[in-house]
């Protein structure tokens, strides 16, 4: 019988019960795929973490599963695990091994040494049109978006819609069949301009509550089109309409009209810690 231990984290908030959940499983060496794949559907969050022994010049390594398949990268999970490794390590940065490559994060802390900031070096993203862009705006009950429908690509896959204000993005409420059709990791309905921005994002299992790996391309959207300026951190609120409020910043910056740099950042709160015997 093995124990296995994990973390219990709410990522994108300073406040426990909102934000974005995560387990952190912080010893999966005794594990195999299928475990870790069985323990992500058992815990049901939108992803997990198994912090495994780093391989290519990180501090860990680590592996990243939603209920149905392993990911190579994504958002809230990498902030989540470096809270919780950062603190006992006292590190002010770490680097983690993911499937998209090495993830940076800076660690802010207060005065009595309490990890209250994170910021990650995402992985450039990849954009080009999304084909489907007539049947996505039909899924969603939209007659067309205020910028043009694009999907980003930085390990996770992430398909972006405009709405004209903050008010028609919360009165979504499409039909989530229509969502699982497309093949991606997420449908990202947004508004705002300039460093103010609205999101929520669905998926084929329900609507996340704040998605890391999409706040990076959201920045490089918002700049592209002209409704933001390069190298202005943004403030993103995600997670309102399913009770689970929370706060993501994201900054793009780009020379000579080449994207060069995405950062996430936000807060994190470990809230439990337990253990499954198997």
């Amino acid at each position: 019988m093995a124990d296995l231990r994990y973390v219990l984290v709410d990522v994108f908030t300073d406040r426990p019960l909102e934000g974005n959940q995560l387990a952190v499983f912080t010893d999966a060496r005794a594990l195999d795929d299928a475990t870790m794949q069985a323990l992500a559907l058992e815990l049901g969050f939108s992803e997990i973490t198994f912090v495994l022994p780093p391989e290519a010049g990180g501090h860990a390594r680590v592996r990243i599963f939603n209920p149905r398949h392993e990911m190579p990268f994504a958002g809230h999970p990498v902030l989540g695990t470096a809270f919780v490794l950062g603190a006992p390590l006292q590190l002010g940065a770490i680097s983690l091994e993911t499937g998209s490559g090495l993830v940076e994060v800076a660690l802010e802390r207060d005065d009595s040494g309490r990890i209250v900031f994170g910021r990650m070096e995402q992985p450039l993203p990849d954009v080009r049109p999304f084909e489907e862009a007539e049947a996505v705006l039909a899924g969603l009950g939209l007659e067309g978006s205020e910028l043009p429908v694009e999907l980003y690509d930085n390990g996770a896959t992430h398909v972006f819609v405009t709405l004209r204000n903050e008010e028609a993005v919360a009165a979504l409420a499409p039909e989530l069949s229509a969502i699982a059709r497309f093949g991606v990791t997420g449908v990202n309905c947004i508004a705002g301009s300039g460093t103010r921005w609205k999101t929520r994002m669905f998926w084929p299992d329900g609507e996340d509550a704040a998605t890391g790996s999409a706040a990076g391309p959201l920045a490089v959207h918002a700049c592209r089109h002209g409704r933001a300026e390069w190298g202005e951190w943004l403030e993103i609120s995600q997670g309102a309409e399913i009770g689970r409020p929370s706060t993501l910043h994201a900054l793009a910056e780009a020379v000579g009209g080449e994207v060069t740099r995405v950062a996430v950042g936000g807060s994190a709160v470990a809230v439990a810690r337990g253990e499954f015997r198997l």
